[in-house]
């Protein structure tokens, strides 16, 4: 596999916090890559260097070859990166199907403003509801968005992931809030969508961590101490220490 996303020698401090220290990874094309860590180790500003929010006081970011570390926010979903839950807000008072065509149209680099060609354009309906039947909500296609349930909201969220035809995808941490139920559907989903697309997912449930990966790396104190397969994390001492001995 060829690598798509290469973080080197990562580094951030808020004051005297180091919030990412010496942060080395790499996501290889068409994987399902996890990062996993207890509260407080820097997973939230490592997402936010990745998508330009923040920027690093030292190290670098290469997207596909290219240094994106100093790169505005605003240009990295040019290039293929996709951040859900954060890439769009829902419209609340529009249809679930019109959400979906709203970014397509923007896909499309078409402008927001032209609503009502989202609206009756065949082809970004009908793109719309195939996207909508990926995530398991195509019979919720021309329901208010505001009548969804949370975790629904969650699957909405996914496909405008996918209708940005990023090559990356950034979960962050998408089974938060989720019941017992709506975890497994979204597992399903992920499971679904893996292999097809590249993933960086930031998550806190170890059952979907261990259930997707082909690889995890583990955050503590905002530096990665071991990378490996879902078996090799679980063996591994330092992060049994670290992490998953106070999971247990």
């Amino acid at each position: 596999m060829s690598v798509l996303l290469d973080i080197s020698g990562l580094n951030k401090s808020f004051g005297g916090i180091k919030a990412t220290d010496n942060l080395s990874l790499s996501v290889e094309q068409g994987e399902l890559h996890a990062v996993i860590g207890p509260n407080g180790a820097g997973k939230t500003t490592l997402i936010s260097q990745l998508t330009g929010m923040q920027f690093p006081d030292s190290g670098t970011v290469r997207f596909k070859g290219q240094d994106i570390t100093g790169m505005a926010a605003h240009k990295r979903p040019h290039l293929g990166i996709a951040r859900s839950f954060q890439i769009t807000s829902l419209i609340m008072q529009m249809s679930v199907l019109d959400n979906v065509a709203l970014a397509l149209q923007a896909r499309d680099g078409h402008s927001f403003r032209f609503l009502r060609p989202a609206r009756s354009a065949h082809s970004l309906r009908e793109r719309g509801r195939a996207l909508l039947d990926r995530v398991g909500l195509l019979e919720k296609a021309d329901a208010p968005t505001a009548a969804l349930s949370h975790g629904e909201h969650r699957r909405m969220e996914i496909a405008i992931a996918l209708a940005s035809e990023a090559d990356l995808m950034l979960l962050d941490e998408p089974m938060a809030g989720l019941g017992a139920q709506e975890s497994t559907e979204m597992i399903e989903l992920l499971r679904a969508l893996k292999g097809k697309h590249t993933i960086l997912l930031i998550e806190h449930d170890m059952d979907a961590v261990f259930a997707l990966a082909d690889r995890i790396s583990v955050l503590v104190y905002g530096h990665i101490i071991a990378t490996g397969t879902p078996s090799e994390i679980r063996e591994n001492d330092a992060v049994q220490h670290a992490y998953l001995g106070e999971e247990a």
